[in-house]
């Protein structure tokens, strides 16, 4: 549902422009608008597969990060499994800390007997660098471990990638994709409209540009049996008329907790009414 501006010239009613004292006012104007969702996202894939499930059906409620579908994924959680694995296997990295622990006691105690005359210099020697070589060992268990941990992380970003979620907290618009069937960046699964806060657009009569700016607060009245008068913010005031309808466009929000209001609604709006 669209509404153009020359449509909105034709306003339901805008009261006369007085000139006085060289300043032009123009008093409340009542035009037509439109409630539309803050935004639609048409949720795809980061990876082409089959879809094993979708979740969502049209009219769920969704959070933002909620799974939306998942893909075929029984290589990557067979990944994972493994990665998992080897990052719980420790025991290189606990035979080299005891080999380190050994000789350091080996080199002190060489190194006593030594001082005593009671063991050469080639047995103090090879003491020390089996206790280097030890370390070295640890160190390389250790850097096995982390590696490890790495290819963990690295495997379960690769399943997390066949997982689909919501990037907003809205509702689901419209199911394109089933079970079965391909997803990918060229074939989404699910669309989503985001409606709270709620997204009021409207052209203005060119005489009101000035009088209306960003975090003003009007009245907005969406059309029957939703009738009844809810408060709206100005965010968008363009900076760019249209010449050949006379008008400025202006953006303004609703807050609307609970998605009590739907989108896609005839409005009008009170420019310079008080708050309801």
């Amino acid at each position: 549902m669209r509404i153009t501006r020359s449509g909105l010239v034709g306003f339901v009613a805008v009261t006369a422009l007085i000139v006085g004292g060289g300043a032009v006012r123009a008093a409340a104007a009542e035009l037509d608008c439109l409630m539309q969702p803050r935004e639609i996202v048409t949720v795809s894939a980061a990876l082409e597969g089959v879809l094993e499930e979708v979740a969502v059906d049209r009219g769920d409620t969704v959070q933002k990060g909620a799974v939306l579908a998942t893909l075929e994924s029984s290589l990557e959680r067979n990944m994972v499994a493994t990665a998992r694995a080897r990052t719980e296997q420790d025991y290189s990295i606990k035979s080299s800390q005891v080999r380190v622990d050994f000789g350091a006691r080996r080199l002190l105690r060489t190194d006593e007997m030594f001082k005593k005359s009671l063991v050469p210099l080639k047995e103090l020697d090879e003491a020390e660098t089996a206790k280097i070589l030890a370390e070295f060992d640890l160190v390389e268990a250790n850097e096995r471990k982390r590696l490890a941990d790495l290819d963990l992380e690295r495997a379960q970003a690769a399943l997390e990638l066949r997982t689909i979620r919501s990037p907003i907290t809205g509702v689901v618009m419209e199911r394109l994709r089933h079970p079965g069937e391909l997803a990918s960046r060229e074939h989404p699964v699910v669309k989503i409209a985001r409606l709270d806060p709620l997204r009021v657009e409207v052209f203005v009569p060119i005489a009101l540009y000035g009088r209306i700016t960003p975090g003003q607060r009007t009245v907005v009245v969406p059309e029957a049996p939703l009738n009844r008068p809810l408060e709206a913010t100005v965010t968008v005031v363009d900076k760019v008329a249209d010449a050949a309808s006379g008008t400025f466009g202006v953006r303004l929000e609703i807050p609307n907790p609970g998605n009590r209001v739907p989108g896609g609604l005839k409005c009008k709006i009170r420019l310079g009414d008080p708050r309801p």
